[in-house]
């Protein structure tokens, strides 16, 4: 995915420097404090950059850190009804900051009151998903699903 947007943007390929910051971020999730909470669409596990081995290995790698004690990972089955759809992904930092990256530019939110709509929308984002087994069944299907 960096690559296509590498290309497409036509920007310098920092490809590398790229990966290894995304690798940090993921020691952070493995050995920080931190509590992490995230909520995927079921979509996002059958949307495929690269071969059905790569998306294999991401499969994987959820099913890993869903286990951590530090993260909680929610799916949103296909064909559940719900009150909202996000319209892009968006980070909350504790009640500080929220991220949001877009192809061209990143979006930092620090004003409270704009913060505490990202937290209600995150509540209505997360409500209809399912996690632990329900939610690893999901994984390991789509994952059988790619042989």
């Amino acid at each position: 995915m960096l690559s296509f947007w590498i290309g497409f943007l036509d920007a310098p390929n920092d490809l590398e420097d790229a990966v290894a910051t995304r690798m940090e971020r993921q020691r952070m999730i493995s050995q920080g404090s931190k509590r992490f909470l995230a909520v995927l669409e079921e979509q996002a596990l059958r949307t495929w950059f690269g071969s059905a081995e790569t998306q294999a290995g991401q499969l994987d790698r959820l099913l890993t850190v869903m286990s951590l004690p530090t993260v909680s990972l929610g799916i949103v089955p296909l064909m559940t009804e719900r009150v909202a759809v996000g319209s892009t992904g968006f980070w909350i930092f504790d009640d500080s900051l929220v991220a949001l990256e877009t192809p061209t530019a990143s979006i930092e939110v620090t004003r409270p009151h704009e913060i505490e709509l990202y937290v209600r929308m995150f509540d209505h984002l997360r409500a209809p998903a399912v996690y632990g087994s329900a939610a690893r069944a999901l994984i390991t299907r789509t994952m059988d699903e790619l042989s």
